[in-house]
């Protein structure tokens, strides 16, 4: 798709992912993040949210993936904004992404060859509740 064709209002929905203690262990390993709220199961018993959680980063990268369905040789991804984690996500839970194009707007320095589109994706969990947001900015390319 070309900048052109993207529509400010259109959705699209990923289907559902369950989140693993396998998930856990492996974005652990990746980033050095064995804090533990996601690694300890016992401290975490003595903690309000009572069990352990995913790392935000993992929901926030799992979240992307599940959107990523379809190669667009005509975009890239450009960078997140107002990413929010807002609810724990705990292992056995099944998340789904939820995207909105929000914005259109010409490249600041080329326009005549690129826009930039914000898409708005909410990350919900089995309970209806959102868990992370954050706005999705992609650099497309005009169509010559």
């Amino acid at each position: 798709m070309y900048f052109e064709d993207y529509l400010v209002g259109s959705t699209r929905t990923s289907f559902g992912r369950t989140i693993t203690e396998a998930d856990i262990v492996a974005h652990a390993g990746q980033t050095g993040d064995f804090f533990p709220h996601h690694m300890d199961a016992e401290w975490c018993k003595t903690q309000p949210f009572g069990a352990r959680m995913a790392h935000g980063t993992l929901v926030l990268s799992v979240s992307v993936g599940m959107l990523a369905g379809e190669i667009n040789a005509s975009a890239m991804s450009y960078g997140y904004d107002k990413v929010r984690f807002i609810a724990p996500v705990f292992i056995g839970d099944t998340i789904t992404s939820k995207a909105e194009i929000i914005a259109k707007r010409d490249h600041a320095k080329k326009p005549e060859e690129f826009g930039m589109v914000d898409e708005q994706v909410s990350v919900i969990n089995q309970r209806g509740e959102i868990v992370v947001a954050f706005i999705h900015l992609y650099l497309v390319n005009r169509r010559r």
